[in-house]
């Protein structure tokens, strides 16, 4: 075991001092804190070009990405392992009075041990083992972890068998501008050294499943994220003749009582198993209060995947949403007709139809029916709505699908399913794949290796269940699936940008060997010291030196 505790305790510290809140100039500015700590590597004085800090492309904000490339005693060995993470953090908002004690463990930690805090938190510091800050399981003791090992190979390159390349980036709590873009740039330093990547090992968070578990964890790849979208159209009436139409709140309730939290709709994998849909955000669209009813209604989910593909997720929904069309429909008409025995009214059958369409089904039928005249309009007023600074990827993309219902929609109730926002990649690692079970046996001779040295179990899992940047330095859908996001996310290409091709040229098996801790974006942000800073260090250079080997 090599004694990384106090070095990764020092650097955790510092770097948790420097607020880096994503978006803010801290963020941009603890890219140059980085840079800087690294600059004093006596490799990096002797190898300075081995050195980068690099600024996003195409981003509003000014920030920055570091590239550290350590090579190997041996020249010949083109082999490179990947250690990433990131450096931005979420605010510090919760921590209400204590905000300014947010980037100052040691303080923190004081004030909490005089303070009323939660006994699982007052349990966790009392024993001595525990640190609290902003950004200080998420993820900077993880970063703090990657950066004293590539010193320590730095100063040791007799032991590394291969290459390293350091890339911590930024904007991993927001839209991941930061390793979208420091793929090109990987991509530029591996041509420019000849390096061949065999694997990438993320450090970032991870956290107990469940309480009173022992367990801490390593992740073989991770889970995948959509957000798929409903546009629901319904029929718009004066209250005072209420079932002379459809109140689309009808449908988007159906909608949610049949996708939040069911299980049904959970993605099992391996033995694993997502968690299920749960809904983000359901309104109607009316702008101000009247007595009409609402024309029309948005709603949209969180669907993590293990297996499943865009496609797969886009019929799965299609389904629900259908029955929940008809079981709306039912709903409506028998409350109708129980009205019209209450009220003596008589009784007149209303016909809805269940319409269910995909973005891309909606779209081809106007392009049918239009034309080039509708494909120009309709990109013409998605590059005019790219100017509505308020409009986040999720409303933008559903102005682009109220614009298309006016050109193909009509005055009768109907669903149109979409994506509305970005596609968050599964990477699935396989026994079956040579490159993948060689990361695989690397990780489980390492877990073997470490496990003396360590009083938790470790356990090997498949699927890290977080969303992080390990889901764009490699893609487990194929081209086609992938075209099914594509064609039904009505931003793609405009507001909402990602170069496939750069992630599938790019490919590594990814994996997280990350600091364990609790309350990750919570005011108990908390890290276990010995575990994430001892062990984690010494576990991931053990998988180094297996990989290698191997």
């Amino acid at each position: 075991m090599i004694r990384f505790q106090e070095e990764v305790m020092q650097l955790t510290k510092l770097l948790v001092q420097h607020p880096s809140i994503v978006g803010t100039i801290g963020e941009r500015d603890m890219a140059y804190q980085i840079y800087e700590i690294l600059q004093q590597f006596p490799y990096f004085k002797e190898h300075p070009h081995d050195l980068k800090l690099l600024p996003t492309r195409q981003d509003e904000h000014e920030r920055y990405n570091v590239l550290a490339l350590v090579k190997g005693a041996n020249p010949m060995n083109n082999e490179t392992v990947i250690l990433m993470g990131h450096m931005d953090t979420v605010g510090v908002e919760d921590y209400g009075k204590w905000k300014r004690y947010a980037f100052f463990p040691d303080e923190l930690v004081d004030l909490w041990k005089k303070s009323r805090i939660p006994a699982s938190v007052r349990a966790d510091i009392a024993s001595g083992n525990w640190l609290g800050g902003r950004g200080i399981v998420d993820m900077k003791s993880g970063v703090a972890s990657h950066l004293a090992i590539l010193r320590y190979f730095s100063d040791h390159r007799d032991e590394l068998d291969g290459n390293l390349l350091l890339a911590i980036t930024c904007d991993e709590e927001n839209n991941s501008r930061g390793i979208l873009s420091a793929l090109a740039d990987i991509d530029q330093f591996a041509r420019e050294e000849n390096l061949q990547f065999i694997a990438a090992i993320n450090s970032d968070y991870t956290a107990p499943r469940y309480d009173d578990d022992p367990h801490r964890y390593v992740y073989l790849g991770t889970v995948g994220k959509l957000l798929p979208a409903f546009f629901v159209v319904g029929k718009e009436t004066h209250v005072g003749q209420a079932f002379e139409g459809f109140d689309p709140n009808l449908l988007v309730s159906e909608l949610t009582s049949r996708l939040d939290y069911n299980t049904d709709l959970c993605d099992e994998m391996f033995g694993e198993v997502t968690l299920p849909p749960v809904s983000l955000k359901q309104t109607d669209l009316k702008p101000h209060y009247d007595v009409q009813t609402p024309r029309t209604a948005f709603v949209y989910y969180n669907v993590f995947v293990h297996s499943w593909s865009p496609q797969d997720v886009l019929q799965r929904l299609k389904e629900t949403a259908t029955t929940a069309f008809e079981v709306a429909i039912s709903k409506f008409q028998t409350r109708y007709r129980c009205y019209c025995e209450l009220s003596g009214h008589p009784y007149q059958p209303i016909e809805v139809e269940p319409r269910v369409y995909t973005y891309d089904e909606f779209y081809q039928r106007c392009r049918e029916q239009f034309g080039t005249e509708f494909e120009q309009k309709m990109l013409q007023f998605s590059m005019n709505v790219l100017n509505e600074e308020n409009l986040d990827l999720r409303n933008y993309s559903r102005r682009l699908v109220e614009e298309l219902w006016e050109w193909g929609g009509d005055s009768e109730p109907a669903i149109i399913l979409f994506y509305a926002s970005s596609y968050i990649p599964r990477v699935v690692l396989s026994e079956a794949d040579h490159r993948d079970n060689r990361l695989i046996e690397a990780v489980n001779q390492g877990v073997n290796e470490i496990q003396p040295n360590c009083e938790q179990p470790i356990q090997v899992r498949k699927f890290f269940p977080y969303i992080s940047d390990m889901s764009f330095v490699a893609i487990s859908d194929d081209e086609k699936d992938m075209q099914a996001f594509e064609k039904n996310m009505p931003a793609w290409g405009m507001k909402q940008q990602m170069d496939m091709e750069a992630i599938r040229k790019l490919d590594v098996p990814v994996i997280n060997i990350g600091p364990y801790g609790k309350g990750a974006h919570k005011q108990w942000e908390r890290v276990e010291i010995t575990y994430s800073m001892e062990i984690v260090p010494n576990l991931t250079v053990s998988v180094i030196r297996h990989l290698f080997r191997s």
